[in-house]
């Protein structure tokens, strides 16, 4: 998409530059959900997180960003969209001169050759590291070279230590690799410890392998490898300094999640709370559209709406102004996008319906972005009323969505959870396109969920799920088994990453779980094509 630049000095046109701009940028982050916004070479926003809304009040067309961190609010006089970039023109409160915001498509803006720089010195400063760290084995092999052939990357060095028959596989990552990057760094290791077994004939033994990680930055790998096999391999973690050239080792065990979850809530309140604002959202929509759209309860004074599984617009009750009235509020928007719903922002409302209705359908075109945005949950809205269809051992009436766990800070949010008839926990984990990485994200989930059916349970009371209100209803209440939970995937068979069967086998034979292969054409039809047990053939 090109859209020529839109440079005034005086306000823009609203009607056409307010809808350009919030299409411009709604396409982007569509294709480009990890995008970061820069302002003069420095991030302001990764857009995984961060949020927007827009505003034509006065004839100018203002955005507002918001995060964690910091807010910002410009009023747009200029786009331009290019390669991997949406171009903004910006003024500041009180400022007539414009400024350039980017919208960049990926974060790591270093050059090819400053990064395989920084990745090559990364490797001779590892090597040199390895070799003080463990004088009795030779360091060997060390690589950074793309093989695409079996999934591994530059970003990673690897290598051997060696003595005699016996070695071990070797990798690490570098601080200035993106914190995905180095979360993904025991995926790669594993692969690599696999590959290095399967191609070192009889010549050596590889015991098992040494993960590398920058400092302060090895807690989600030592919970994950806390979860790997030990009797397929000796798995060990260390933390590397680069500045000091220090390395540490890290005690591997899963014991420091201090998980917390937030109290369940009844959804047919929410939906009381936020009636008047549902009705009129509701009203708005054509018919064709409002038959399609999901009502889904997010909290107890929040409710989304939904078009196969994208919500484009909220309905909130909150407090007004400076006092404890309760008020309704109703937002849209799809992805980051949270527009206040007035009748300044109605048009943009009906236009971004328009694109939805003719994007968002079963048997649209896969060169959508909005018809590709977010598959996992539409994924979810189809199999959250079916899933028995394919899971029959689940009990429907339990089966919670995007339930929130927290650890540390960090927001984990659980794709299905639900329980079987014998009151086994299942954490059912969703991907509609290939990702190497899915096993252990997976087991994320599984081990926050062990950890809290698992507290309060010493004295023999119920753990944190029934404590918060969950998995009970008025018909009946499961008495939820002491076991360590299912883990299932759900993926379409054509997108499953031919290396994660590889990685699952390497998981500890304590996570029970099944990979249920659909049909491609999942959205207008659920069919199994395959199912695959931890310890099984394919079925």
């Amino acid at each position: 998409m090109r859209l020529a630049p839109i440079i005034s000095a005086m306000p823009p046109v609203i009607d056409t530059s307010a809808a350009e701009f919030a299409k411009a940028l709604e396409l982007f982050l569509a294709e480009h959900p990890g995008a970061a916004l820069y302002e003069d070479g420095r991030v302001l926003f990764e857009m995984e997180t961060a949020r927007y809304s827009l505003s034509a009040e006065h004839g100018r067309c203002t955005v507002h960003l918001w995060s964690e961190e910091r807010n910002l609010v410009r009023t747009i006089v200029g786009l331009e969209s290019r390669k991997g970039m949406l171009r903004l023109l910006a003024t500041r409160f009180g400022q007539t001169r414009p400024q350039t915001l980017q919208l960049m498509a990926d974060r790591d803006q270093r050059t090819p050759s400053t990064r395989n720089a920084s990745r090559t010195r990364y490797m001779r400063l590892l090597e040199r590291v390895l070799g003080r760290g463990f004088p009795e084995l030779k360091v060997d092999g060390m690589r950074t070279a793309m093989d695409l052939e079996h999934s591994f990357g530059p970003a990673y060095a690897r290598g051997f230590l060696l003595r005699g028959t016996h070695a071990f596989a070797v990798i690490g990552v570098n601080a200035s690799e993106g914190q995905a990057t180095i979360d993904g760094v025991l995926t790669l290791g594993i692969l690599w410890l696999a590959h290095c077994r399967e191609h070192g004939g009889n010549r050596r033994l590889f015991q098992g392998l040494k993960v590398v990680v920058p400092a302060g930055t090895a807690e989600l790998t030592r919970s994950r490898m806390a979860a790997l096999n030990i009797a397929m391999a000796q798995w060990e973690l260390f933390e590397l300094d680069e500045q000091s050239e220090m390395l540490t080792q890290i005690e591997v065990h899963d014991g420091n999640l201090e998980m917390h979850m937030t109290h369940a809530f009844r959804p047919d309140t929410a939906l009381e709370r936020c009636r008047e604002s549902v009705a009129h959202l509701l009203s708005l929509l054509p018919s064709e559209v409002r038959d399609r759209v999901q009502l889904l309860p997010r909290g107890p004074t929040e409710v989304a709406f939904l078009l196969h599984g994208l919500e484009f617009a909220r309905a909130r009750q909150g407090f007004s102004g400076n006092s404890f009235a309760r008020q309704e509020q109703l937002t849209f928007g799809a992805g980051a996008n949270e527009t206040p719903l007035n009748d300044d922002t109605e048009a943009l409302f009906v236009d971004l319906l328009t694109r939805l209705s003719a994007s968002r359908r079963p048997g649209g075109s896969t060169s959508d972005p909005l018809y590709r945005l977010q598959p996992e949950r539409w994924m979810e809205s189809v199999l959250r009323t079916s899933l028995k269809d394919i899971l029959p051992g689940i009990q429907q009436q339990f089966i919670y969505t995007q339930v929130p766990a927290f650890a540390r800070g960090d927001r984990g949010m659980l794709d299905l959870l639900s329980v079987d008839k014998n009151g086994r926990l299942v954490v059912i984990e969703l991907k509609a396109n290939e990702d190497l990485h899915l096993p252990l994200q997976g087991l994320d989930y599984w081990l926050r969920v062990r950890w809290l059916n698992r507290q309060g349970r010493e004295h023999g009371a119920v753990g944190d799920f029934e404590r918060n209100g969950y998995f009970t209803s008025e018909s009946s209440q499961p008495v939820l088994s002491t076991a360590a939970p299912l883990l299932c995937f759900v993926a379409p068979a054509l997108r499953i990453h031919p290396t994660n069967e590889v990685v699952l086998k390497y998981v500890s034979p304590e996570v029970e779980w099944t990979i249920i292969a659909l049909a491609e054409h999942w959205r207008e039809k659920r069919t199994v094509v395959f199912r695959k047990h931890s310890g099984s053939p394919a079925t």
